[in-house]
């Protein structure tokens, strides 16, 4: 990337969608403080066991990381709305793989909100005894919160979990990210095993259009806004 092009990454503390704005928080949550309402996407809970079963070893912490991240989210905005926007738990039986602990956590969470608990493709049927309530979407003054995105003027989806590259002063960085042209956006993943999709990838073009958008990179002290065409 061009020492131009490395000038127009700033930092950002807001992030806009068809008129409301959210704090585009560096864990990869968004935060509408007009209405108290705290978004993650993409938890992926219990995804280091659904691999173990399969064969595939990975250390079995990526909930309890994943629920200690959420948790110092959740004390820093003190919201009084949670919504979990799909694929939660990484597989149909996952919530069953909860340890007592874990289980603990969460009820600690959502002690004194309002939760909501998006369905996904990975989790459709979500049940009851979790805690909070269950919806396939959310519509919320004008804002509208679902797990895939159809690219619908006020959504804020996931599923995708974007993540961009961009290179200056001959260095390279990938990281999640925030997809956004302004009247929809898509969220990063949330969980600690939770991978990534380019942004270049078609997915978001038939979204956003070629590319017509700008991508709120997760650095280490700050998010970096970026128009997506700038992105490797």
């Amino acid at each position: 990337m061009t020492e131009q092009a490395a000038i127009s990454i700033t930092s950002t503390r807001t992030l806009d969608v068809a008129g409301a704005s959210f704090h585009a928080d560096l864990s990869g949550a968004l935060f509408w403080d007009e209405q108290r309402l705290l978004v993650v996407s993409d938890l992926h809970l219990e995804k280091g066991s659904s691999f173990a079963a399969r064969g595939v070893l990975l250390p079995p912490y990526d909930t309890v990381a994943t629920l200690s991240r959420l948790a110092a989210v959740i004390a820093r905005h003190d919201p009084r709305i949670v919504i979990a926007l799909g694929d939660s738990f990484h597989d149909r039986s996952a919530h069953e793989r909860l340890s007592i602990e874990d289980r603990d956590a969460m009820t600690s969470l959502q002690s004194g909100r309002d939760w909501i608990w998006i369905s996904g493709n990975h989790d459709p049927a979500l049940p009851r005894d979790l805690g909070g309530t269950v919806a396939d979407e959310v519509a919320i003054g004008p804002i509208i919160f679902r797990h895939e995105p159809t690219g619908a003027c006020g959504e804020i989806a996931g599923h995708l979990h974007p993540k961009a590259r961009v290179t200056a002063r001959g260095r390279s960085m990938e990281r999640r990210c925030f997809a956004s042209d302004g009247m929809r956006a898509v969220m990063p993943a949330f969980g600690a095993y939770a991978g990534g999709l380019s942004i270049r990838d078609a997915a978001f073009a038939k979204v956003f259009g070629a590319r017509h958008f700008t991508a709120h990179l997760l650095g280490d002290n700050r998010v970096h806004a970026i128009a997506a065409s700038r992105c490797c």
